[in-house]
């Protein structure tokens, strides 16, 4: 059962499995474990960037293609929900008219970049598209009366997905259900399923030219199989994947502007992500989206403690001022890459490769 629902792609590794099925209970009994409103923000995060990362996967770990363009389809799902529910009204119709109007408006920029960049060699797509996503930033902000220009665009999302929301008179298990927790939920299904879907399009033959064409696009090209097509079909697909996690993000965050999905900042780390999970893995989007997110979020906290913890003067702990996290977060980028240069997820893989 769980081969078929996994597409055949087991972890391949005890260690593996155990992480992903820890951050799987993690994630899914979020709400009770860890209760109140960061911890809950934070679960959320990972659960759409997840999605977002497995779909840059798709793209730089199956097919070997750099794209800097990833966070524009990401913003156009998140705008398509924003601009609906804004001009029509906060329902699940506008919800599914923008979401729609998104996925139609991705599809077709994707093709067009798809087929006009990807004849040429890796640096310059990933320049072009680094362009293409600079202007597309800048467009947004000046178009004010549409997307909010800088300020972004506030809305309202059904009214069963309001923290008001009270579905339930009584706690369960200690906590009040609200609509924030069913928006939690609602987030964690998509994520899922879509996760699934994407687990079965790289263990597809679809997917297995896509790892040839990353071997050698030469090779794959003699073969017979026209790597421009299905080149431009990974870059269709992981920027529909894309645009349905900036649906999830409107919905979970009730507000997008061009900082929260469009800016330079979210691409580098969508890469780090890849980086640190395991580019090729799919499985290292779980772990990666988790360990960074986690890392950005509680890193501060954790140096304020040991800040703390020697007496708050002195030289070594200024080392460990709050206010230096970045820094301690580009360390630990170093030492992952340094002791896991294919991912944590491969790193493991290849350790329990070896030992059978």
């Amino acid at each position: 059962m769980a081969l078929r629902i996994l597409s055949g792609d087991l972890p391949r590794s005890r260690v593996l499995a155990a992480l992903l099925l820890l951050a799987v209970i993690g994630l899914a009994l979020a709400p009770f474990l860890f209760p109140g409103p960061r911890a809950l923000a934070v679960a959320g995060k990972i659960l759409i960037f997840i999605v977002l990362v497995a779909s840059y996967d798709l793209l730089l770990g199956y097919t070997g293609i750099v794209s800097f363009a990833h966070t524009m389809f990401f913003g156009i799902g998140a705008y398509g929900v924003a601009i609906a529910t804004v001009r029509l009204e906060p329902s699940w119709s506008a919800i599914g008219i923008g979401a729609a109007a998104a996925l139609a408006v991705s599809l077709v920029l994707a093709l067009l970049i798809g087929l006009a960049s990807l004849r040429v060699r890796a640096i310059f797509y990933a320049m072009i598209t680094l362009a293409i996503a600079a202007a597309f930033q800048t467009l947004v902000s000046q178009l004010s009366d549409l997307t909010g220009g800088e300020d972004g665009l506030s809305f309202n999302v059904p009214r069963m997905l309001r923290p008001a929301f009270r579905p339930l008179s009584e706690p369960l298990f200690g906590v009040n259900v609200d609509g924030r927790i069913i928006a939690y939920y609602l987030v964690f299904a998509a994520c899922v399923v879509l996760f699934l879907v994407l687990l079965r399009i790289v263990n597809s033959p679809f997917g297995r030219v896509l790892q040839a064409i990353r071997e050698n696009a030469f090779r794959a090209e003699a073969i017979g199989f026209r790597t421009v097509v299905y080149r431009s079909w990974s870059n269709v697909l992981a920027a529909l994947f894309a645009t349905l996690a900036g649906v999830m993000y409107a919905i979970w965050l009730r507000y997008n502007g061009p900082d929260a999905t469009l800016s330079f900042e979210i691409m580098l780390n969508i890469l780090l992500m890849v980086v640190i999970g395991g580019m090729g893995t799919m499985y290292g989007a779980v772990l990666g989206a988790a360990l960074f997110v986690l890392a950005q979020s509680y890193l501060q906290d954790g140096l304020h403690v040991v800040h703390e913890a020697l007496g708050g003067s002195g030289p070594v702990a200024a080392f460990f001022e709050p206010d230096r996290w970045l820094l301690w977060l580009g360390v630990l980028f170093v030492l992952s890459v340094y002791y896991f240069p294919t991912g944590v997820a491969g790193r493991l893989r290849e350790a329990a490769r070896r030992r059978t």
